[in-house]
Formats: C-alpha cells, sequence, structure tokens
C-alpha cells in the first residue's frame, strides 16, 4: 500500500520540473493523478512518461475557463478531489527599472490570480481533510537581484497558506507551503539569461546555498509528497523550506 493509495491529485504544471516529479512520485504512491500543462505535445509526453493512473487536461491556470474544464473532467471521472498541488508558475528577469506592466500583468496573473483560482475553483471537490500545498520559493524570503516582481508573487502565495488554513479549518483542510531552494528544472532555460549569464547565475546561486549544489526535482516533490500524506496529519499553514539550508544559514 502506498501512501497515497486511493488518493485523487491534482497537480498544475505538472508536464516538467517539479511538477512531472511530484506526478511520477504520486502515482507510484497510489493516487490517480490529473496533471495540466499550458502545451498539448509537453503533456502529452509527460502523461506517457508517469503511466498509469493519470488524466492529462491542457490548460493555463490564468485562465478561469481552462480552470473551470480541469475540475469539470475531474467532477465527471472522479466526484472528489483528496490532494491538489498548486504548483504552476513561471519566473523571468527583470530588475526594477525595466519591469514592464505586460511583465507584472504576465507574472502575476499566473503565479497568484492563477494559483488564487485553483484553490477557489476546487473548493466544492475538496473532501474534508484534503490536502492542498501551495508552491512559492525561498524568493518570498530572500532577495535575488532582478526577481523582484516573481518574489513579490512568491510572498503573496505564502501569505494565501496563512489565510486559508484559517478559512478552511471548519473542513480540516490543511493549507501548506513548499518553498524550493534553486533546483535543476527547465524553468531556468526561461528566465531571459544567455548561456553565460545562466551559467553565472547558477554559480553564483550555488555558492549562497550551504550544500553547494542545486536541489534536484525528486527532492521536491518528496517534501510534496510529506505534505500530502497523513504523515503530515498536524502540519498546517508552515511553509517547508526545501533549500540547502539557503534561508537557514
Amino acid at each position: 500500500m502506498g501512501k497515497l493509495s486511493g488518493k485523487i491529485a491534482v497537480i498544475t504544471g505538472g508536464n516538467s520540473g517539479i511538477g512531472l516529479a511530484t506526478a511520477k512520485l504520486f502515482a507510484k504512491e497510489g493516487a490517480t493523478v490529473v496533471v495540466t500543462g499550458r502545451r498539448q505535445a509537453e503533456l502529452d509526453a509527460a502523461v506517457a512518461e508517469i503511466g498509469g493512473n493519470v488524466v492529462g487536461v491542457q490548460g493555463d491556470v490564468s485562465n478561469l475557463a481552462d480552470l473551470d474544464k480541469l475540475y469539470a473532467e475531474v467532477k465527471t471521472q472522479f466526484g472528489r478531489l483528496d490532494i491538489l498541488f498548486a504548483n504552476a508558475g513561471i519566473s523571468e528577469l527583470s530588475p526594477l527599472g525595466a519591469v514592464t506592466e505586460e511583465h507584472f500583468d504576465k507574472t502575476f496573473g499566473i503565479n497568484v490570480k492563477g494559483l488564487l483560482f485553483t484553490v477557489q475553483k476546487a473548493l466544492p471537490l475538496l473532501t474534508d481533510g484534503a490536502s492542498v500545498i501551495l508552491n512559492s520559493s525561498v524568493a518570498n524570503t530572500v532577495g535575488f537581484e532582478g526577481f523582484g516582481v516573481y518574489a513579490a508573487t512568491k510572498a503573496a502565495v505564502r501569505s494565501f497558506a496563512r489565510t486559508w488554513t484559517a478559512e478552511l479549518k471548519a473542513r480540516r483542510i490543511r493549507v501548506n507551503v513548499v518553498s524550493p531552494g534553486p533546483i535543476e528544472t527547465p524553468i531556468f532555460d526561461k528566465i531571459g539569461l544567455s548561456v553565460e549569464q545562466k551559467e553565472a547565475f547558477a554559480a553564483n546561486i550555488s555558492n549562497q546555498v550551504p550544500l553547494g549544489r542545486f536541489g534536484h526535482p525528486d527532492e521536491i516533490a518528496q517534501a510534496v509528497l510529506f505534505l500530502a500524506s497523513s504523515d503530515s496529519s498536524y502540519v498546517a499553514g508552515v511553509d517547508l523550506y526545501v533549500d540547502g539550508g539557503m534561508v537557514a544559514v
């Protein structure tokens, strides 16, 4: 028996990186997993990689109609939801003097608006005692040059967990946050850096991590599994840093 046997889980942004690693682990632990992604080809590849007990639903979390489609599919196929990992998010480099309205709206639209409505629209399907995990970042605490808008979105995510833990306590729904440090994921190919800049950035970040390296998506997935399972039955409203000691030291 796996830790999530018989559970129904939704993972947004489950087609790559942390989301994909978590979906694979959840399926291995016995859950039926519904994953979302914006790009159909990548989503199809992820579904094939995850294997059995998985459903892929194409959609963008910043599009409320796509979220409605997601939960209509969950309701039709399963009738309930036990675990929600609101993982979808983006990160783009933009120093204060270069921030545009488009950059602000896009980043907040996916990381904050998208996450909020991902959780709100799941409420009718979430079982009493369900687990909701929000993906934030060490950037909600540590200041990284050029990532002010991104960091602000991740601070908002941390704040949501506190409020929603209080709001959902009557239903015993646990809302927790996982905050990864620097992780080897495709997101680093999309932040707007040249190859040389990316290598310099990676070296600089690694030097700030007491363990001296980037983390792996599987290491975040294990933390999410803990928050999703009964192993964390008395854990609510926390921000779990999985960052090689970056924030604590």
